[in-house]
């Protein structure tokens, strides 16, 4: 879905945090039997995650989906005794993450060819 939307190449797209790290925690969004979203989060340090791989569907946004992932995914994180998350948000996505209260920090940079704002927020 994201690789074909997004035109990434796979080789960026999988990395070890899909492939080897155990500790990495990925997340689905169903409905009924059809998954129509995913995302994840994986540890930096012992207090921060950084939460990446935010995929909805095109005819399943705008619908409350993402919302919903994103407040799962900083909620486990919570859960789990981190403190705070960052994200790098693809630049046409960052007002999505400002509204669940995310804020810019550093500089944007360009990953496989897309602008990304880098963001964090207190969990």
């Amino acid at each position: 879905m994201f690789v074909s939307e997004q035109a990434v190449p796979l080789e960026l797209e999988i990395d070890e945090h899909d492939k080897t790290d155990r500790e990495a925690v990925h997340a689905l969004v169903r409905d009924g039997s059809a998954t129509i979203g995913t995302g994840r989060f994986y540890a930096l340090d012992a207090d921060c995650v950084q939460i990446g791989r935010m995929a909805i569907l095109p005819d399943r946004r705008s619908l409350g989906a993402g919302a919903r992932l994103l407040a799962s995914l900083m909620e486990e994180a919570r859960r789990r005794g981190f403190r705070e998350a960052r994200l790098d948000a693809q630049t046409q996505a960052a007002g999505f993450y400002r509204k669940a209260g995310f804020s810019d920090y550093g500089e944007a940079h360009w990953d496989a060819g897309i602008l990304h704002q880098p963001m964090r927020k207190a969990l």
